[in-house]
């Protein structure tokens, strides 16, 4: 099989927090026999020994159109568009109306060229870029060249337009139509039912994972009691402040650790160097305990997966969750992870795994194993085939 991925982004060193999955999840594509060519919505498309980058035909204009996005964002108030049903600011709407003009014709041509040259090419898949600046695209790609075009959106349901999405982000479902790709792909099982009712067909569901070579317990002192990292606040707030602030004031006996960017006042826990993601790996296994902050829309849709537990378990870590509906799809409370449901409930349980050591260490064996078992990309990438197959 042989896919061409039109990723959003490939650039480790831009803050788009599911690059390090896409680079695993091409990575498994390729350990089960795919052909994979990649480009990019942002930045460049970087080279790797997984796949072939072709060249994103419209970087420079993306990173001007960043610029110009970012500029406007920080001098303009988001009044919202006098619309139906809708919170797109009159922002959101000159940007993608900017985009539909400008970068979208440029991607008709790349993807003309590209699939003349290569009519091989068994499907195309777009990875979480914007669909509301292509709109027309996947329907041009199939009518002219009878390819299946796939949207995998790897933020339901944050993206959704019942939802508030990122202040970083795009709004990418206002003005888009959903029911001109041949499939949908969705990182959440609650979330695939809010796309059929826009009227996505073909909804397939596709969970997070984690690379086990990438995510692997090494030999480190364990110097931190407990350690949290992630990006911003937003829509956690309740709960990076009762598992990180509160415990930490009321845990003065602990050690608390964080490695993020805008996470407010965190009381006595320390701030780790951001540094890279490679550093993460070291980070988590220098702590006895992890925490897995999920975002309020991932946390309240049942089984919308994120990449930070799998990621956490691959490597042997002893998670602490706060609530999280359907997370029992993937790993068993009490065994393979702990889920609180206070902060008073938090402070109880890291006291209570700090005096357990073997207790704490057999959960995060059992939540490597259960990684191992079902919850690889390799897992992914060959339920993705298997997708992909029932349009060829």
């Amino acid at each position: 099989m042989k896919l061409l991925i039109l990723a959003s982004s490939l650039d480790l060193t831009q803050p788009f927090s599911a690059t390090p999955s896409w680079w695993q999840l091409l990575k498994g594509l390729y350990e089960v026999g795919v052909d994979v060519l990649a480009t990019t919505y942002q930045g460049p498309a970087i080279e790797s020994l997984w796949w072939r980058a072709l060249p994103n035909p419209v970087q420079c204009e993306g990173d001007l159109f960043k610029a110009v996005r970012d500029t406007f964002r920080r001098s303009s108030p988001a009044r919202p568009v006098e619309t139906a049903a809708s919170s797109e600011t009159l922002v959101d709407r000159a940007q993608r109306q900017l985009a539909q003009r400008v970068i979208a014709p440029r991607w008709r041509a790349f993807l003309t060229r590209t699939l003349a040259a290569q009519p091989d090419i068994d499907a195309v898949i777009f990875l979480t870029i914007p669909l509301n600046h292509v709109v027309g695209l996947a329907k041009f790609v199939q009518d002219r060249f009878n390819k299946p075009v796939l949207y995998y959106d790897g933020d339901v349901p944050a993206s959704l337009p019942g939802f508030a999405g990122f202040a970083t982000g795009f709004k990418i479902y206002q003005g888009a139509d959903v029911s001109e790709y041949a499939g949908f792909i969705s990182n959440s099982l609650g979330g695939a039912d809010m796309l059929r009712e826009m009227g996505a067909k073909n909804v397939h569901v596709l969970y997070y994972a984690a690379d086990p070579d990438v995510f692997s317990p090494i030999e480190v002192k364990q110097d931190i009691d407990v350690f949290f990292y992630g990006h911003t606040r937003e829509y956690r707030e309740e709960w990076i402040d009762g598992m990180i602030a509160y415990a930490s004031q009321h845990m003065p006996e602990a050690s608390f650790a964080v490695r993020g960017r805008q996470l407010g006042d965190l009381g006595r826990a320390r701030l780790l160097p951001y540094l890279s993601v490679s550093k993460l790996r070291e980070y988590a296994c220098r702590s006895k305990i992890n925490l897995c902050v999920t975002r309020k829309a991932h946390a309240s849709v049942f089984a919308s997966s994120s990449a930070r537990p799998f990621e956490l378990a691959s490597m042997g870590a002893c998670i602490v969750s706060n609530p999280y509906l359907g997370v029992e799809t993937w790993f068993e409370p009490g065994k393979e992870i702990n889920v609180i449901h206070s902060r008073d409930e938090a402070v109880e349980r890291y006291r209570w795994l700090l005096a357990h050591d073997s207790e704490r260490c057999a959960m995060g064996a059992a939540a490597r194993q259960r990684v191992l078992g079902e919850h690889t990309f390799r897992h992914r990438a060959q339920q993705l085939v298997e997708i992909v197959k029932t349009y060829l």
